[in-house]
């Protein structure tokens, strides 16, 4: 990129963006206890508000002088087994306080976070285990089976139980928190989308950046936010939600195993949760459980979605706000990835008139303040105009060091100082981010872009679409053109060929898709459609043009 141009398309886009943030946003981002590592906020709470609630799990709370102690003592007893600053320790468990107080102790010592999912397998297990060089592994006994399938392909060395935690209560603290913001703390890995998963290094300045962005994004939530998180943790989304933000905050944690509407109705309720993050179909679920009238949710100033698989509409907001309050808008969750510990943009604000869910699709907001966005030429790398679409590149204190030993990955991304995403995107002219989908997903009709959630957005449109999941395929006239797997709504009486015609009305002809309906949608594990199963579906020979 040249440089003065990019510094002239930067200082105009941060003067639009530093307009449209008045009175909807914070226009720095600042912590009310100053700088700190993560566990530094917890020993500061721990003084501060010791009796606070730090963390709820099952009914029980742990305060933050409890919590603090706990990760002090874990700390100890790693470094009794000879874990030392930049060792790596592998956090093998579903959400528990157990997983978080590990984070804590594995970052107080100066060590390497490395979550990892309790729903692998043998030959998954061992990639990360042996990729990022764990040598201690925190995990359950019922996950040791599977770990002792991999062990002799990995470095572990030293294994704790939670069966075997009162060793952990009973043991030394170690007495001291590591300082150095900017030091290796965690390995995130990415979801393996293109070849194995990659880890992702991320530092405590990282991780505390993305928490105060948070807060920042968090209507009454001045005093700590009270977070209610059902995601998994040792995905970076949980761990932002259901650990860095309430707790870098001062606030509390309201931890689930997994989705389960009646102890979310009552937790919600009985903690004054201000925000949590889930689909649509999740929020749906809470509207429709037979309890919900029973449950007063007025706290709830930040109800977060991801549009995953039913989007978000007007509709589904207006009765949203009408059941539980008008201090409770329902909105999207922000743009972000892996690489960039995922929360990098805002919606707030923009819900007056639905502006946010009436934007070609697929509106993200501003930018936390500090980090920039650009949109360029995916061939040259040079900036794009306004509202022109090319590839979302991304800037600011939260991107990842590195990929972890993997330095041809990194150089192919981190380019003097920007991550290339690879995402398609284009900003308007109030320097919002609007995404359209991964470059590899776009698809080439006669040689005009169709994006496939441009077209899902659309189809979604019609009353009789519960959900709809937009692919490629091959066309010797056209060169390629969108194919739609469409869910309806039950007894709707929805026909591909309704849809079809409805579709041909709606938009223009060359993004008019074929249309599949179907009973529901192969999914990852993340709640994400497998649209490479759906494409390999697509080009088998009875899909005929």
């Amino acid at each position: 990129m040249r440089t003065s141009r990019t510094e002239e398309y930067l200082n105009d886009l941060r003067a639009r963006q530093a307009r449209s943030r008045q009175g909807r946003q914070p226009e720095t981002v600042t912590h009310r206890a100053g700088e700190r590592t993560v566990p530094g906020y917890v020993r500061h709470w721990a003084e501060v508000t010791p009796d606070r609630a730090a963390l709820v799990f099952g009914g029980q709370e742990l305060s933050y002088r409890e919590l603090d102690d706990t990760a002090d003592r874990l700390a100890g007893w790693l470094d009794a087994h000879g874990v030392r600053p930049g060792d790596r320790v592998a956090v093998f468990l579903p959400n528990s306080p157990h997983f978080v107080v590990a984070f804590l102790a594995v970052l107080r010592l100066g060590a390497v976070h490395v979550p990892v999912s309790p729903m692998f397998k043998s030959a998954e297990l061992r990639h990360e285990l042996a990729d990022a060089g764990a040598e201690v592994v925190i995990t359950a006994g019922r996950l040791v089976p599977v770990l002792e399938e991999v062990r002799e392909a990995t470095a572990v060395r030293e294994t704790l139980l939670l069966e075997d935690w009162q060793q952990v209560l009973d043991h030394p603290p170690l007495g001291r928190v590591a300082d150095d913001p900017d030091a290796l703390a965690a390995l995130n890995y990415t979801g393996g989308t293109t070849g194995m998963p990659k880890g992702c290094e991320h530092t405590q300045r990282h991780m505390v950046y993305t928490a105060t962005a948070i807060q920042g994004g968090i209507p009454g939530a001045a005093d700590g936010i009270v977070s209610l998180c059902y995601l998994p943790v040792f995905w970076i989304a949980g761990e932002n939600l259901g650990i860095l933000a309430p707790l870098v905050s001062g606030g509390t944690s309201v931890l689930l195993v997994r989705w389960d509407p009646a102890k979310v109705l009552a937790a919600v309720e009985r903690y004054r949760v201000t925000t949590m993050a889930g689909t649509v179909e999740n929020y749906l679920e809470l509207l429709d459980h037979p309890d919900f009238a029973a449950h007063d949710l007025s706290s709830l100033t930040a109800p977060l979605t991801v549009s995953f698989i039913r989007k978000l509409t007007p509709d589904i907001r207006a009765r949203w706000r009408a059941a539980v309050g008008p201090d409770s808008v329902l909105r999207e969750a922000s743009y972000g990835m892996t690489e960039t510990h995922t929360s990098d943009t805002s919606t707030l604000g923009f819900q007056d008139g639905d502006r946010d869910l009436l934007s070609d699709p697929v509106f993200c907001g501003l930018p936390v303040p500090g980090t920039d966005f650009m949109v360029t030429d995916f061939a040259t790398g040079e900036p794009l105009p306004l509202g022109e679409r090319g590839e979302i590149v991304v800037r600011g204190p939260s991107v990842l060091t590195r990929y972890w030993n993997a330095p041809e990955d990194t150089a192919a991304v981190l380019r003097d100082g920007w991550l290339h995403t690879g995402d398609i995107g284009s900003l308007d002219e109030d320097g919002c981010l609007h995404y359209l989908g991964r470059h590899k997903d776009m698809i080439k009709v006669k040689g005009m872009s169709v994006f496939p959630t441009e077209v899902e957005t659309l189809l979604a449109q019609h009353p009789g679409v519960l959900a709809a999941a937009v692919v490629a395929l091959d066309d010797e006239t056209f060169g390629q053109r969108p194919y739609a797997y469409v869910r309806a709504v039950p007894g709707s009486g929805l026909t591909a060929g309704a849809l079809h015609d409805w579709a041909t009305e709606a938009m223009a002809a060359y993004k008019v898709p074929g249309i599949e309906l179907v009973d529901a949608f192969p999914m990852t594990a993340t709640g994400k459609i497998r649209k490479t199963e759906l494409t390999e579906r697509a080009t088998r020979p009875r899909h005929a043009p």
